[in-house]
């Protein structure tokens, strides 16, 4: 399985988007700071993920969610989440 995920950032109270096959470990790494494009931005909660079997479904997903049609996807199905975290 393939896992897309977003993680919500405690401190900046922004998200970030991204792809993996194993979703704990990464969300692990992405807590203890190795993963470079959120080291400063923790800490992080995860707040959504879909499974894919293919890796290049969950790439495409991936990409759909970071673009602005998919953002205004993500808006609407996770509008409950958005308010309780704070996110506009």
């Amino acid at each position: 399985m393939y896992y897309v995920y977003i993680l919500h950032s405690k401190k900046d109270k922004k998200l970030y988007t991204g792809y993996s096959p194993d979703l704990k470990s990464r969300a692990k790494k992405h807590n203890d700071g190795l993963v470079k494009a959120t080291k400063y931005r923790r800490p992080l909660e995860l707040i959504y993920y879909e499974g894919y079997k293919e890796e290049l479904d969950a790439k495409r997903r991936e990409k759909y969610l970071k673009g602005g049609k998919g953002k205004g996807e993500l808006k609407i199905q996770l509008r409950e989440i958005f308010n309780k975290i704070g996110y506009k």
